[in-house]
């Protein structure tokens, strides 16, 4: 009975806290989180070329560079949402800015390419606890009013990151060199985890009597080889889908089939099915993968589109992409009001049929509208964006429990992280056969423009459905 007076009292101080302001802090501290593990995945493709020279190695064989902190995150994020809400969220969390920013500076000083394949895997392992427990300390450092507006500022952060990588990448790199790319985590990282110890709440361990009953490693085996197996048939093959290919999206899918099997019969599963009986987390995260293949399609057709076909130059190139995350940043608590005032469900279609829009102004787009047509249509792409992950983010973590919370917010990182590696791979073979070969540095800029009116055609596919999803999904008031 103290035990729990005492713990209503220490709830009743974390609300008089957050009411007189004292979220800031926290929230900036996991604005920061939900940063880096994104700028960690885009920024260090800038560098594959350089790091291909420095290490004397084929541009194939630095493609792991990548592949290695993303195969991390995928196969962990969703066992370390779990993790956090057996052992209490904070001191993992806590724990993963740790890994992750001690990675970073082994990455930046590795003296050979295996060296640096290993401290990417083990940055990946960081980041895949950041990406985990990020939103789910929204509903224990923000008022219930005001979680729209906290969810729109870390979606647009995650969205800067993603989208203000590959330029920040070329300009630390000109600056510094390779190692730049990883040693600018280290001051990010530090100023994160001093941010969070001292303004995370000490929160109760809300699934003790889970974690009594054991931890699911026969569901984490096969969630990791399955999430594996994914990632690695649509990434390897840069754009040809053959044998391999289908070999592992076999075992991907047979693999997973076994996990279903697993978690209905364990006594404390890794992810309990019943999570998607809800018809708000079913179409949240279906919609999340679709969203982020679109997002990760402008990133891969658009610095093709304005160095390729418009001619424009590298730095030229690099502010009109900046294009985007500015938008994201401008949006991100217009986006959040929007969801406290109006809703989720309203303003998720909203930014649904606003990037719907932008992607088909990209079909349109002929080379005659130049940088402004092309510049108008992004930036209307993002705002969409911005709309979407404030009230998407929002909906599925008000439907999960707060003993559930650490498992949502992990699966909403792996949907995002799902839908970024298809877009990477899938929509960038799609580009790739609108210009007419994968020799895309050869193509005229009509070819160009004919891969941009493919890959986006596809894109606005990919909203339609998401949409349609989201109506078969929603409920019809929030």
């Amino acid at each position: 009975m103290l035990q729990v007076e005492k713990l209503d009292r220490l709830e009743c101080a974390r609300d008089a806290q957050i009411e007189g302001g004292l979220a800031g802090w926290p929230l900036a501290g996991l604005s920061l989180a939900m940063l880096m593990p994104s700028l960690a995945t885009s920024a260090t493709n800038m560098a594959l070329p350089h790091l291909s020279r420095e290490f004397g190695i084929s541009f194939q064989s630095a493609q792991w560079i990548v592949l290695s902190y993303l195969l991390t995150v995928t196969s962990m994020v969703v066992s370390a949402g779990r993790i956090g809400d057996m052992i209490g969220r904070r001191r993992l969390m806590l724990g993963g800015i740790a890994i992750f920013t001690l990675a970073s500076a082994f990455c930046a000083v590795a003296p050979t390419f295996g060296v640096l394949v290993i401290a990417r895997l083990v940055q990946g392992g960081g980041a895949a606890i950041m990406m985990a427990l990020t939103m789910a300390f929204v509903g224990d450092v923000v008022p219930a009013a005001r979680t729209g507006r906290a969810m729109g500022l870390l979606g647009a952060m995650s969205a800067a990151g993603t989208t203000l990588g590959p330029a920040l990448g070329g300009m630390l790199i000109g600056w510094a060199g390779t190692s730049m790319i990883f040693l600018v985590n280290v001051p990010i990282g530090l100023l994160t985890f001093l941010l969070l110890h001292r303004a995370l709440p000490m929160a109760k361990c809300v699934a003790a009597k889970d974690s009594a009953k054991g931890f699911d490693l026969p569901g984490l085996a096969l969630m990791t080889v399955a999430l594996t197996a994914c990632t690695l048939a649509l990434t390897i093959g840069h754009g040809d889908f053959g044998w391999r290919n289908i070999g592992l999206l076999s075992a991907a899918i047979a693999t997973a089939m076994m996990f279903l099997v697993v978690e209905g019969r364990v006594a404390s599963p890794l992810i309990r099915l019943g999570l998607f009986r809800s018809p708000v987390i079913r179409s949240s995260l279906g919609t999340s993968v679709l969203v982020s293949s679109v997002m990760m399609t402008t990133l891969i057709v658009g610095p093709f589109y304005l160095s390729d076909a418009l001619g424009l130059g590298p730095a030229i190139s690099g502010i009109f992409l900046s294009a985007g995350p500015l938008v994201a940043a401008l949006a991100s608590f217009p986006a959040g009001r929007c969801v406290d005032r109006f809703g989720c469900n309203h303003v998720g279609f909203v930014g649904l049929f606003a990037l719907l829009a932008g992607c088909c102004a990209l079909i349109c787009l002929p080379l005659s509208w130049g940088t402004a047509g092309y510049v108008a249509a992004v930036m209307t792409i993002t705002a969409g964006y911005a709309l979407f992950q404030a009230a998407n983010n929002s909906a599925i973590m008000a439907a999960a429990d707060a003993a559930e919370r650490g498992v949502v917010s992990a699966l909403v990182g792996l949907s995002r992280n799902l839908g970024l590696v298809m877009g990477a791979s899938a929509m960038g073979a799609v580009f790739a056969r609108g210009v007419g070969g994968l020799n895309v540095k050869a193509a005229s800029p009509q070819a160009i423009a004919s891969g941009m009116h493919l890959a986006f055609t596809l894109a606005a596919a990919l909203l339609v459905a998401a949409i349609l999803l989201g109506f078969n999904g929603r409920p019809r008031r929030d």
